[in-house]
C-alpha cells in the first residue's frame, strides 16, 4: 500500500534520532542497489561488477557506522522510517526501472545517487538552527561525498583504460544487436516495402484520403508482422542478442514509422502537393538508412546509399507504373 503526500512526515519535523534512521536506512537501500547492478553486470562486465560490489561494502561501512552512532546516542532500537515517510526526500529509481539499464547509464545513476544524497543532506544541514542537528547533517554529507569520491576512485582502480574501452565496446555491440540492427531491418521494411502499395494507389485513384487509409494499413500491418516475427524468432539466449521484446518493438515501431513517414502526406487534400512532399519524404527515409548502415553497421556510406536508393527507387517505380497503368 502506497504513502499519501498528505501522511508523509516533512523532514524539518524530524528529531535528530529519526534523521540519523533514515540515513540507516537510506544507506542500506543503497547497498542493496549496488549488489543489483553489480548482479546484473557480472556476467559480461565483471569488473564494473567489482566497483559496485565495493561500493556497496563501502555503503555498508558507512551504515554500521551511523549504527554504531545510533546506538550511543540514542540506543539500540532504530526507528523504522524510510524515504518514502518523508515529504521531500530524495527518491530511488525502482529496481525493475535500473535493472535494464546500460552499462553507462548504470554508472552514471551511481553516480547521481551520491551526488544527490550528498546534496539533499548538505542543504538540509544549511536550512537548521540546531546546532547538533546541523554538525549531523554535515556529517552525513559529508560521508556522501566521501562515498562519490571512493566510487570515481574505485573506477580508476579497477577500470583501467583497456579494461574500461573492452567493456564499452560489449556496451555497443550489444545496444546495436538489441536495438539497432531490428530498428534498421525494419525501418528499410517500413520504407521501401510500402512504396509500392502506396503510390500505386495514389497514382491509381488520385485520392489523397484513401491513399493515406491504404498507407497506414499498410504500415501499421507491417509493423505489427515484423514485431512479432523478430521477437519470435530468436529469444536471444543463445545468439546473445538481448530481449525478444526489446527487439520486437524496436523492429516493429520502426517498421511503422518509415511507412507512415511517406503516407502523411496523403492527409493534405492536394494530390500534387501531397505527393512532391511524400517523395522529398521518401529521400530522406532512404538517406537515414545509409547513415545509420554507415554509423552503426560500418558499411561504407557510399555503398549503403547505393544499395538503398537503387532499391527504393526501383521499388517506387514499380508503384508507380501500376498504378499509372
Amino acid at each position: 500500500m502506497g504513502f499519501n503526500i498528505s501522511s508523509r512526515r516533512r523532514f524539518a519535523d524530524l528529531t535528530e534520532q529519526e534523521v540519523l534512521a533514515l540515513a540507516i536506512s537510506s544507506e542500506e537501500d543503497d547497498a542493496r542497489i549496488y549488489r543489483t547492478f553489480a548482479q546484473g553486470l557480472r556476467a559480461e562486465y565483471p569488473a564494473s561488477a567489482a566497483v559496485f560490489d565495493e561500493m556497496a561494502a563501502e555503503e555498508d561501512g558507512h551504515r554500521q557506522r551511523l549504527i554504531d552512532l545510533h546506538v550511543s546516542r540514542f540506543g539500540g532500537v532504530i526507528p523504522l522510517i524510510r524515504r518514502e515517510h518523508v515529504a521531500g526526500f530524495y527518491a530511488r529509481r525502482p529496481v525493475w526501472l535500473t535493472e535494464n539499464l546500460g552499462l553507462e547509464r548504470i554508472r552514471d545513476e551511481a553516480r547521481a545517487m551520491e551526488h544527490s544524497a550528498a546534496e539533499f543532506y548538505a542543504r538540509a544541514a544549511a536550512r537548521t538552527s540546531d546546532a547538533a542537528t546541523r554538525k549531523l547533517l554535515g556529517d552525513l554529507a559529508a560521508a556522501e561525498v566521501g562515498h562519490e569520491q571512493h566510487a570515481e576512485g574505485l573506477e580508476a582502480d579497477l577500470l583501467g583504460p583497456e579494461v574500461r574501452d573492452g567493456e564499452d565496446k560489449v556496451a555497443r555491440r550489444q545496444f546495436i544487436l538489441t536495438w539497432v540492427q531490428p530498428g534498421l531491418a525494419g525501418l528499410m521494411d517500413g520504407s521501401v516495402s510500402t512504396l509500392a502499395p502506396i503510390f500505386a494507389t495514389a497514382f491509381a485513384t488520385q485520392n489523397t484520403w484513401t491513399t493515406f487509409l491504404v498507407g497506414l494499413a499498410a504500415s501499421v500491418g507491417a509493423g505489427i508482422s515484423m514485431g512479432f516475427t523478430e521477437a519470435a524468432h530468436d529469444d536471444g539466449v543463445l545468439s546473445g542478442r538481448g530481449s525478444p521484446f526489446k527487439r520486437g518493438l524496436a523492429s516493429g515501431v520502426m517498421t511503422a514509422l518509415g511507412g507512415l513517414g511517406h503516407a502523411l502526406p496523403y492527409l493534405i487534400p492536394d494530390f500534387w502537393t501531397a505527393t512532391s512532399i511524400a517523395m522529398v519524404v521518401v529521400f530522406v527515409e532512404l538517406w537515414a538508412i545509409a547513415w545509420i548502415q554507415n554509423k552503426f553497421m560500418e558499411t561504407p556510406f557510399l555503398r549503403a546509399a547505393l544499395q538503398v536508393v537503387v532499391g527504393g527507387a526501383l521499388v517506387f517505380a514499380a508503384g508507380v507504373l501500376i498504378g499509372g497503368g
